[in-house]
Order: C-alpha cells, then sequence, then structure tokens
C-alpha cells in the first residue's frame, strides 16, 4: 500500500502514517501564481494500491479539484486501485432540491470522484446516513461515535445526571447510536426550524425525551459550521436547568466567526476529531481535538462490510 496526502490535512495523514507504521509516499503539489495546481507523483505506483488523504473543507473546491488531479496522476502512472480518504465531504448538505432551480452539488462531486478514478471511498459522519447509495463505488462511512462514546466513558459523564442531546431532529439516528454505545443513556432531541432563505434558526421545544432532573448535557452533532445552532441549543438548554453543557461534533468546519461565538457560548467544553484542519487562528480554550487516524488505518487494514455506521 502506498500512503499519499494533499495539502487539506498533512497532519492527519502523517497519523495514519504513524498507525500503519509505513512512511508517507513522495509526492509533489506545485501551486502557481494564479492558483493552478499541478500534481506529480513520485514513488513507483504501478499495479499497486494507492491511498490519499484530503479532507474536502475550506477551500472546498481548491481542496476537491487537487484530490481530482492526485488521483488522476495515480491512475496515470499504473495504480491498480486508488481509495480517497475524504474525511469531511464537502457539499454533502447539498444532498436534494431545496427549492426550485438548483443544482443537486452532492452528486455532481459523485460522479467527478467516479469518473476521475477513484475505487473506494473512506469518510466519516456525512450529514444523512443515506448518501453512500448514491455512489456506485464502494463507500466505508465511518463514525467518530465511537470515540466519542470512549471520552464520555474516560470523563465519567455516564451518569444519571447526565443526558445526550441532538440538537435537531435530523441527528436522532446518529443520537440513538451513541446511546446504544453507552448503554442505552438517556437522550432528547432539539426541534429547530431554519429559514432556507436567510439561514436564521430557532428552537420551538425538545423532543423524544426530557431533561427533568438531569444537570449535565452533551449536545452530539455531525459538524459545525457558523456555531449558530450548537450556541442556540446551548441557551435552550440552560433555561430547561441544565448546569454543564459538552460539545460533541466530527468536524471542525468553523466559519469565520464561529471559534468565538463557541468561546462566548454557555459551553464548558468543545470536543471534535482533526477530521478537518484547525488552524491556530481557530483554535480556543474551549476546544480539544481527537485523533480519528487509528479509525481510518482500521479501514485500511481490515474493511469494514457495512457503509452505514449508524445501523
Amino acid at each position: 500500500m502506498k500512503l499519499f496526502t494533499g495539502t487539506a490535512n498533512k497532519d492527519l495523514t502523517e497519523s495514519v502514517a504513524k498507525e500503519l507504521n509505513q512512511p508517507l509516499s513522495l509526492i509533489d503539489v506545485h501551486v502557481f501564481p494564479d492558483g493552478e495546481r499541478r500534481i506529480r507523483v513520485h514513488d513507483k505506483v504501478v499495479g499497486k494500491k494507492t491511498v490519499v488523504v484530503q479532507p474536502a473543507a475550506t477551500p472546498v473546491d481548491t481542496n476537491y479539484m487537487e484530490l481530482f488531479f492526485i488521483v488522476d496522476a495515480l491512475k496515470r502512472s499504473g495504480a491498480e486501485f486508488v481509495t480517497a480518504v475524504v474525511p469531511y465531504f464537502g457539499y454533502q448538505r447539498q444532498d436534494h432540491v431545496f427549492r426550485d432551480g438548483e443544482a443537486v452539488s452532492l452528486e455532481v462531486v459523485i460522479k467527478l470522484l467516479e469518473h476521475v478514478g477513484v475505487d473506494k471511498l473512506i469518510s466519516f459522519d456525512m450529514h444523512t446516513p443515506k448518501i453512500p447509495d448514491l455512489f456506485h463505488i464502494p463507500v466505508a462511512h465511518l463514525s467518530a461515535l465511537g470515540i466519542f462514546a470512549n471520552e464520555i466513558k474516560k470523563k465519567k459523564w455516564k451518569t444519571q445526571e447526565s443526558i445526550l442531546i441532538s440538537p435537531d431532529m435530523g441527528g436522532i439516528a446518529r443520537i440513538k447510536k451513541l446511546s446504544s454505545l453507552l448503554d442505552n443513556m438517556q437522550y432528547a432531541a432539539i426541534e429547530k426550524n431554519r429559514d432556507l432563505a436567510t439561514g436564521t434558526v430557532s428552537i420551538d421545544e425538545l423532543q423524544e425525551g426530557s431533561t427533568e432532573g438531569k444537570k449535565r448535557a452533551i449536545l452530539v452533532d455531525d459538524m459545525i459550521s457558523s456555531g449558530n445552532t450548537i450556541a442556540l441549543g446551548a441557551s435552550f438548554l440552560r433555561l430547561q436547568g441544565i448546569e454543564e453543557i459538552i460539545v460533541m461534533a466530527t468536524h471542525p468546519v468553523f466559519s469565520v466567526d464561529a471559534p468565538a461565538k463557541l468561546q462566548n457560548a454557555q459551553i464548558e467544553k468543545v470536543y471534535v476529531t482533526d477530521s478537518v484542519a484547525v488552524s491556530s487562528e481557530k483554535q480556543f480554550a474551549k476546544l480539544e481535538i481527537l485523533s480519528i487516524a487509528g479509525e481510518i488505518a482500521k479501514e485500511l487494514l481490515h474493511p469494514t462490510q457495512s457503509n452505514n455506521p449508524l445501523l
């Protein structure tokens, strides 16, 4: 197996290489003054199984184009099999037409990945569990829920005074799965509404459970982008009498204002994974980053059969 990295998250790829106990293969990514990229693979890959790690976070289009070029270079150089590890899959929230006249951007990206020559995809906690079904290639849809469950056990938060919370009804399958990993820990979901035109989020009520008698809430989501949903959910839970709020989200997409918003929110700690590289400018005191490198290495060495981590 030959392991390559794009420029989106070299630290993660190096962690995967360490888990696999093998060096990174040499690749040259040259960026011209106008932003165009030229890719050259230096290692011999004829007849080899190859892996390229490249999350598609900000800048999404640039990172995807770089991934397409790397895959093309590997295929032209004779690689037998290319596995694309895209821990955060950009455009996953654009999975259907919300309003007339819109493109289904997710399907476009999938077609490009398949056409350029990706033989298998590895990704984490996609926005909906049905996304892998849109592919015509094998998809290992992994999850960070096991990592979060271990952290909850480690911190001894699995008590009668704690409750798992999904910040919206769309995450109910996710929160149920985490609950099952924690011996059916109690959970609930917040019912929220989002204005598609403005993006404004409002909260209606709590569903699927109750916070009565609870002092600690663990808010669990697939990603944090603007931070609005998490901050609003935390404020809502405080009004319900929750004294301590912990946030766990797989993908730290973090828009420009998100770190400050989370730092100032009524939250004690924010746990994310290294599926997306968090620059020093976006790190804040309440943030803690857990690694998915071990899960990626495990999948590469021992491929899973299921493409849905919530089953």
